[in-house]
């Protein structure tokens, strides 16, 4: 039995925007690049369907960010912000010479 692949939306976006062309068969497109035909046409369907959006304002969605990232950048904003303020405070007295 064949293992399911996962194809990254760059390689789907190539395929559909080439069956949106119409220079070739879908089945011709589908020999090419080892997907079924059925694969291409629910991708074509889906860039169709989704192609309003980009146009929209705010039409993309913002990419999700993982609370763990989100933590550990506000801790290093927290350190950075001591850091300054140690370093004005110290830097202060000098200024002045």
């Amino acid at each position: 039995m064949r293992k399911r692949r996962n194809h990254d939306a760059g390689f789907k976006a190539r395929v559909a925007l080439e069956a949106l062309k119409g220079e070739r068969m879908v089945s011709e497109l589908a020999a090419e690049y080892g997907v079924h035909p059925t694969m291409i046409h629910q991708w074509k369907k889906a860039l169709l369907d989704g192609a309003a959006d980009i146009f929209e304002p705010g039409g993309r969605k913002p990419a999700e960010v993982d609370e763990e990232t989100v933590r550990s950048l506000h801790a290093k904003i927290g350190e950075l912000a001591v850091a300054n303020d140690f370093l004005s405070r110290k830097l202060k007295p000098c200024a002045g010479k």
